[in-house]
């Protein structure tokens, strides 16, 4: 299997190198370089042509969002997944119009970054495996599943539960961290109390967890991150 070769673009050194760290660990993955700055990374962009990219948005030189806005805008074909400590819902909005593969909150977790390479392997296996395009393959590499999954999916669902809002909740709290209600539906463009609805569902079929937290005030908030 060929490596995939991978790029680390982040301006923290000592978090670079926990990243570095964390990529040895994973199969067929070759590091190819790593950034610390907005300048060095286009640079390595362009000479390396890495097939994945673990991006920061923060950086002295300007930010990582704009890197993002380049490589689509140029097609290139490394894909994106986000590190981020940024934890805006327009930063959300901003990397999905960008098409990362993958968006993840720091503090980065090693099983989560192996989960996230893993699909983008899966990802690629899939593509390299097709040699003509049907909907039911464009389907399977969509995030939304197929219309048949889609249907069946709606059959087995509650009542006040669809499956496209479903999917929307999963695709913010995906993102990683934990997430109030309030979050969710900001990030979706729905109520909190929709948003709520359905993440006391996810945590019924135990897609997700949840946990009473304190704020400041002392006001108690169940915030929802996946299991």
């Amino acid at each position: 299997m060929t490596p995939i070769q991978l790029l680390i673009i982040e301006d923290d050194r000592k978090i670079a190198e926990i990243q570095r760290r964390f990529v040895e660990r994973l199969e067929h993955i070759e590091l190819c370089g790593i950034a610390h700055t907005l300048a060095d990374a286009r640079d390595l962009v362009e000479v390396m042509a890495p097939d994945l990219i673990l991006l920061d948005v923060h950086f002295p030189d300007g930010n990582g969002l704009d890197l993002l806005r380049e490589l689509r805008a140029r097609d290139s074909s490394s894909d994106v997944i986000l590190i981020t400590a940024a934890k805006e819902v327009d930063t959300l909005r901003s990397a999905l119009r960008g098409g990362v593969f993958d968006y993840i909150l720091k503090p980065l977790v090693f099983e989560r970054l192996q989960e996230a390479v893993s699909r983008y392997r899966d990802h690629l296996a899939h593509l390299s495996g097709l040699n003509q395009l049907a909907q039911k393959e464009v389907d399977a590499l969509l995030p939304r599943g197929s219309a048949e999954e889609s249907a069946n999916r709606d059959q087995r669902l509650p009542k006040g539960i669809d499956a496209l809002t479903l999917d929307k909740i999963r695709a913010v709290v995906t993102a990683g961290g934990q997430w109030s209600a309030e979050e969710v539906g900001a990030a979706m463009g729905a109520s909190r109390t929709t948003a709520r609805r359905y993440l006391e569902y996810l945590v019924g079929t135990a897609e997700l967890s949840a946990e009473v937290t304190y704020g400041s005030v002392g006001r108690p908030e169940r915030r929802y991150c996946l299991k």
